[in-house]
């Protein structure tokens, strides 16, 4: 988290824990009740040893959550359904099981594989493992030693750290603000203004899309508008000139919907030019 005071002791945080830690912090806040931050976000605070954590709960995240370890889980079971179904020795049988166990690792671990005794395959499901991960699907855990702020202010202060982190991600990525080649202050200065910039608009684009395409991101939509190109059309004509037709190449489909979307609608195409040869000017 950042800086509070200028007295104040350097701030750990933290998403994710160690091996256990979710587990343990769980069974210590089991009776203490949710506070609410916002819509769909719930948090509770251990005080222990000097720090602080702070469980959160996303109503949004366990839905995410939920469909990514239904999707690999999912193809896991009909790989096996297939493998049952075939006539496998048992050393060709353990060949593709380890297959499957490498193409879905996760989802793995909440299926028991069964050998039968007439040599076919069996398998379940892990129930015990599977009611654990529902049970922590969108919930993570915040540590931090600052212990004089409530749950909800930490967890604000922490989603602070994440914006901010994610500002450096899309001026050094997106953005591309490093590497810089420039020898004098001036132009680097000038590179790091530009860079800042884009980095309005990108910001701009991000808090219009919360109001108009709530399940878009900036970086989604700039990836979609890349398709959009503007070529120049060089046409000669009988005497010589030429004819320039500046275009815009026409959006796809979802692009177009896209653009409908956030209540944006593009420019004419520009007015074509005439080209003329030198020697014809003169």
């Amino acid at each position: 988290m950042a800086q509070l005071r200028a007295s104040a002791p350097p701030v750990r945080s933290l998403v994710g824990t160690p091996k256990g830690r979710l587990a343990q912090v769980e069974a210590a806040l089991l009776g203490q009740p949710w506070q609410q931050v916002r819509a769909g976000i719930d948090v509770k605070l251990l005080p222990h040893a000097g720090e602080v954590y702070v469980l959160a709960r996303s109503h949004n995240r366990v839905a995410k959550e939920r469909a990514m370890r239904r999707k690999p889980l999912k193809r896991l079971w009909q790989r096996l359904r297939q493998l049952q179904g075939m006539q496998l020795t048992w050393d060709q049988l353990l060949l593709k099981l380890g297959a499957a166990r490498q193409r879905w690792p996760a989802a793995w671990r909440r299926v028991q594989v069964i050998p039968q005794p007439d040599g076919t395959l069996g398998f379940a499901l892990n129930r015990e493992k599977l009611r654990q991960v529902r049970q922590r699907e969108g919930r993570y855990l915040l540590r931090t030693n600052v212990t004089d702020r409530k749950p909800t202010e930490l967890w604000e202060l922490y989603m602070r750290l994440v914006q901010v982190e994610e500002a450096f991600k899309t001026l050094k990525g997106d953005l591309a603000l490093r590497p810089i080649h420039h020898q004098l202050l001036p132009r680097i200065e000038a590179h790091i203004f530009v860079a800042f910039l884009a980095y309005a608009l990108h910001a701009t684009l991000r808090r219009r899309l919360r109001d108009l395409a709530p399940g878009l991101t900036s970086r989604t939509v700039l990836e979609k508008l890349q398709a959009l190109q503007m070529v120049d059309v060089h046409l000669p004509t009988t005497d010589g000139r030429e004819v320039i037709l500046s275009r815009y190449t026409q959006p796809e489909p979802d692009v177009r919907v896209l653009l409908t979307q956030l209540r944006l609608q593009l420019p004419a195409q520009p007015a074509p030019r005439l080209n003329a040869p030198a020697t014809l000017v003169r």
